[in-house]
């Protein structure tokens, strides 16, 4: 699920770094990044502000020996924030340890040296017919050349294929370079040394180079659908999600998965050795058009796998393109079987929205879909209850994450998430103490982490990342009031000054405090804090009157002279 800040993993477990379209991975179901946690520095102990006299206890800190059970109960989630982070990275990697992984050798081997009698071949800038290659061979990643080549000189078909290749027809750097070979798994784990399998149901290459670089080789398969319908002899329109998930691994040719493959701008291949597009299903037709089509019937194909509906979403938004009539048809009559989809899918797919800098016009289609109320629940029912007011804001806060991530800034999963739910949490507010003194933003978002967690797969480092920078927004704009040293010093602070510049920007609110806080400086609590003070008529925060404790008199008893005096000076100096 992606930039995690702080979480390192190695190349094979971190499907982040090699995204893998959804329908070459529908149901591999490769788990969300599963890591051992963090080196972490243990929490400082919490140690009593010291006292160097009775004037002291008229200073700020009197504000903290009296705050409400929920603010005792933030500062003990503070400083035991890094415990709680290492506690659920633990839970991560203890259910990560069951999965099935090949083991992938530390330090891998170097590519062979091709031996004299290998077929030397090369990427033409220049057609056999004379003409200059469709695609420029200087912009082909030069990784990705060596597999295509290597595989050619052991006699294989292989093509660049899928994204790549719809990106560079249209002028765009693409992400990655994904390969379709004949080769088996097998044989293609046979000819690279720095080559690993991965998937379960099916298996894919994943070849490595240096960085960290992952250049995945798929071998050609069939639609099953296709085929049990010609075993058949007609379509098979009844158990098509079910086919898809169970029986996706049959081997076929390379036009038979260029058929299989999902929408008509995927299912280009390129030919690197004859420099020319290979189109099966009229994929070139459509990006001249700026259609997204599905290959086949629209009905069919939505119903073999609903997810292809977030993909036609992220499409539509990354590449400005328009969905075809029929499609998006389908598309809304498929929305209802995206429960019959593996919500650990449909959390991926809905943050490779989130990640892609196009989350603002992807969910304006969703919610155009009515998909909303399935993939996030509490965005839907935000958006149904506050009307055109509500969606100005809620969009107001995607716009200003799309900004950031298409800048280029690393922006952790927890963040992404996070933004999308300040408004929801925002117009709820927080509820009270839910176990023990365990602060909690609104009880939707506690609810929509928790499902997440539990049936979508999603890491509870994650989860427990975007509850705290929930709770630190409270703090940020001064509505709640918080010791300034033990809130600088959670592990989460940058972090949540990220999410708070990002909620500046799209409300233009608080601005002052972030400045303050930028600079280093703690910005003065707001004046109608959440804890219902009074102001007195410069704005300024009334103090709060403390009781002293009654001291010993000189004959050793407390008296009531003394507690009388005692009273008598602090009503003086509140005047």
């Amino acid at each position: 699920m992606n930039s995690n800040l702080e979480l390192s993993a190695p190349p094979e477990e971190d499907s982040a770094a090699k995204p893998v379209a959804a329908d070459e991975q529908a149901a591999t179901e490769t788990p969300t990044i599963q890591t051992a946690p963090a080196s972490v520095p243990a929490p400082e102990p919490a140690s009593p502000p010291a006292r160097a006299d009775a004037e002291d206890e008229d200073d700020e800190e009197e504000d903290d020996d009296e705050a409400d059970p929920a603010e005792a109960g933030l500062d003990e989630a503070v400083l035991g924030a890094e415990a709680a982070l290492a506690a659920a990275e633990a839970e991560d990697a203890a259910e990560a340890r069951g999965e099935e992984v090949e083991e992938v050798p530390t330090i891998l081997e170097p590519e062979p040296e091709p031996t004299p009698d290998e077929r030397a071949l090369h990427a033409p800038h220049v057609r056999p017919t004379g003409e200059p290659a469709e695609i420029d061979p200087d912009e082909l990643d030069p990784d990705a050349l060596k597999v295509v080549l290597r595989l050619h000189q052991h006699g294989h078909q292989a093509y660049m294929v899928g994204g790549c290749v719809r990106d560079l027809l249209l002028g765009r750097k693409p992400k990655d370079f994904d390969i379709a070979t004949s080769a088996t798994p097998n044989e293609v784990r046979g000819i690279f040394r720095n080559c690993r399998l991965i998937g379960r149901r099916f298996r894919l290459a994943h070849v490595y180079f240096k960085g960290g670089k992952i250049i995945e080789v798929s071998t050609f398969r069939a639609n099953p659908t296709e085929l049990e319908a010609a075993a058949n002899g007609g379509e098979d329109d009844g158990e098509g999600e079910d086919l898809l998930i169970t029986h996706d691994n049959v081997f076929g040719t390379a036009q038979q998965d260029a058929r299989r493959r999902d929408f008509t701008i995927n299912g280009l291949f390129y030919d690197v050795a004859e420099g020319r597009v290979i189109d099966y299903v009229r994929g070139r037709r459509d990006l001249d058009e700026r259609f997204i089509r599905t290959i086949g019937d629209p009905e069919v194909r939505m119903r073999e796998d609903p997810v292809r509906i977030l993909r036609a979403v992220r499409f539509a938004a990354k590449l400005e393109l328009d969905i075809e009539s029929r499609t998006y048809a389908a598309m809304e009559g498929a929305v209802e079987d995206l429960p019959r989809c593996a919500p650990a899918r449909l959390l991926e797919e809905t943050f490779r929205l989130i990640r892609g800098g196009v989350s603002a016009p992807a969910l304006k289609l969703l919610d155009a879909l009515d998909a909303l109320k399935i993939l996030l629940p509490p965005v839907n029912a935000y958006l149904k209850q506050h009307g055109k007011e509500g969606e100005k804001t809620f969009y107001a806060f995607a716009e200003a994450l799309d900004r950031r991530v298409s800048a280029g800034e690393p922006l952790d999963d927890a963040i992404l998430l996070a933004m999308l739910l300040i408004p929801i949490s925002r117009s709820t507010g927080p509820e009270e103490s839910q176990d023990g003194g365990r602060p909690s933003v609104s009880q939707v978002v506690e609810d929509l982490l928790a499902d997440f967690v539990q049936s979508a797969r999603l890491p509870r480092r994650i989860a427990e990342r975007c509850r705290m920078l929930l709770l630190a927004q409270r703090t940020l704009t001064g509505e709640r009031r918080r010791r300034s040293a033990a809130f600088k010093r959670h592990p989460l602070f940058s972090e949540a000054l990220t999410v708070f510049e990002m909620t500046v920007e799209a409300t233009g609110e608080n601005r002052e405090q972030l400045e303050a806080w930028k600079a280093g400086e703690v910005p003065q609590p707001r004046a109608a804090a959440a804890d219902g003070e009074e102001s007195d008529a410069g704005g300024q925060r009334k103090r709060r009157r403390r009781r002293r404790r009654r001291r010993p008199s000189a004959n050793g008893g407390s008296g009531e002279g003394a507690g009388s005096s005692s009273e008598s000076g602090s009503d003086a100096g509140d005047a």
